[in-house]
């Protein structure tokens, strides 16, 4: 198959003048070169398209893909993991990952909160806070844990997102709205272990992949996998695989992710993170459709690496998932 590459490069937006947070979501040049090289060791033929901007131009000059491997997470907007896939489904052209609906529901976590809710599966109480007043009205019980509604790669989350003390959620959530100018999601903070869930495949055909426990180590910043420890995983978190099997909140933790991956329509691979609360019942945190892909960074690799799943593997899987569910092939009219 000719396959295109649909991606953000960080190192472009750096240059353009946006600042580290901004690109936080954004892909190294290596991650490009790795998917790159994996689609190229299967076989197929590629052909690195880029942004969303770059896409538009490729489309109105008239190229066309039997798929377009998308990991484009978009830069404005509170639908810009969605715009990519809408944009390919408008010229019908097959994509990887989740449609447009559900890439806006999964980065909007009061939205995906409120559907799993509603479907019965755990997850933590919250509040959406709009203006600073509304910081105010929140009766939940201490401690809560706030983030900005609609980010990921943990944006927005440092250890002030823990709050102790009352008179701290206001200004707490006064500098999220100023800084990221959208919702601030308030939840009751949830002390117990922290998982991801890989999964693969979509609707009755996924499957968990594994899942991992993130440990952070003595010196990272404690209590909260934030943004500082994300980006520096390599010395200060511990992925831990652990075995549903041999562990009854792990296999807890298994189901739920599953359940929340089929309720929402998600496809082809990604995650499910959870918390435990303090009795080791595990909650739904977020769904992540776009998982990472970097090949030594990013969670789902890191799984896929210690259950002996080799990189090329992990994308043949994804690229077979997508293809089986879309017949994969380039239907443009011309």
């Amino acid at each position: 198959m000719l396959i295109g590459i649909t991606y953000d490069l960080r190192a472009e937006y750096l240059a353009a003048g946006y600042s580290e947070e901004q690109t936080a979501e954004f892909d190294r040049e290596d991650t490009i070169d790795a998917i790159d090289a994996a689609l190229s060791q299967l076989g197929h033929r590629t052909d690195r398209i880029g942004s969303l901007r770059r896409l538009v131009q490729r489309l109105a000059a008239g190229d066309c893909w039997d798929l377009v491997f998308n990991i484009a997470e978009g830069l404005h907007g509170a639908a810009r993991e969605s715009q990519v896939p809408a944009l390919l489904d408008a010229f019908d052209i097959p994509y990887t990952f989740s449609d447009p609906l559900v890439m806006a529901v999964a980065l909007h976590k009061d939205v995906a909160k409120t559907l799993v809710r509603q479907a019965g599966l755990p997850t933590a109480d919250f509040a959406v806070v709009r203006i600073p007043a509304e910081a105010e009205q929140i009766d939940l019980p201490l401690p809560l844990f706030v983030k900005p509604a609609a980010e990921g790669t943990s944006k927005g989350i440092s250890p002030a997102s823990r709050i102790t003390q009352r008179e701290n959620l206001v200004l707490a959530c006064e500098e999220l709205l100023e800084r990221f100018r959208q919702p601030v999601l308030v939840e009751t903070y949830l002390p117990g272990r922290e998982f991801t869930v890989g999964l693969l495949g979509t609707g009755r055909r996924a499957t968990v992949l594994g899942t991992l426990e993130i440990v952070l180590r003595p010196q990272a910043e404690s209590d909260v996998y934030s943004l500082v420890n994300k980006e520096q995983c390599e010395e200060l978190v511990e992925y831990r695989l652990v075995r549903a099997e041999a562990d009854a909140e792990v296999a807890r933790a298994e189901a739920i992710a599953l359940a929340v991956w089929r309720l929402l329509g998600c496809r082809d691979a990604g995650r499910v993170d959870l918390r435990s609360d303090c009795f080791g019942r595990p909650h739904f945190l977020e769904v992540n459709p776009l998982p990472g892909l970097h090949p030594h960074h990013s969670d789902l690799p890191i799984l896929c690496t210690q259950l002996g799943m080799t990189y090329r593997e992990l994308i043949d899987r994804i690229v077979t998932s997508a293809s089986a569910r879309t017949h994969a092939g380039c239907h443009r009219t011309q």
